[in-house]
């Protein structure tokens, strides 16, 4: 016998449902990364490269492009001999970040139960 499709009781996402704009920013790869080494301030691209060191460089270039083209960071020239382009959160990067730091609080825990489970595990093998 086949099971009856439930009601989703959650209610409809609007037009241009905000949660899938949300997550098309944060969600591409190493963007989280990105942000969180953006947090403490204004990083250039050899330091972002330094802070996220599995990155290359062509996809940091990508990342950080599609950032600026959605106003979560800010691209500045410095007038400097040579000219040294500094990254930095704008308002809306800004506001994410107490997204991605509770996003970060629950991968610790995620991450310190699969421990636990791991060594629990060891242990009964022993």
């Amino acid at each position: 016998m086949a099971l009856k499709v439930r009601k989703n009781k959650s209610p409809s996402p609007p037009n241009n449902c905000p949660l899938t704009e949300c997550m098309a920013v944060i969600g591409g790869a190493w963007t989280p990364n990105i942000l969180w080494a953006l947090k403490g301030g204004a990083r250039r691209f050899s330091e972002l490269r330094l802070d996220i060191p599995h990155v290359s460089a062509k996809m940091l270039t990508t990342r950080l492009r599609e950032l600026e083209d959605r106003f979560i960071i800010f691209r500045e020239v410095k007038p400097t001999s040579p000219p040294s382009v500094e990254y930095s959160l704008t308002g809306f990067g800004k506001e994410l970040m107490p997204a991605i730091e509770a996003i970060a609080n629950v991968g610790h825990k995620i991450k310190l139960k699969r421990e636990s489970l791991e060594s629990r595990q060891e242990e009964l093998a022993s």
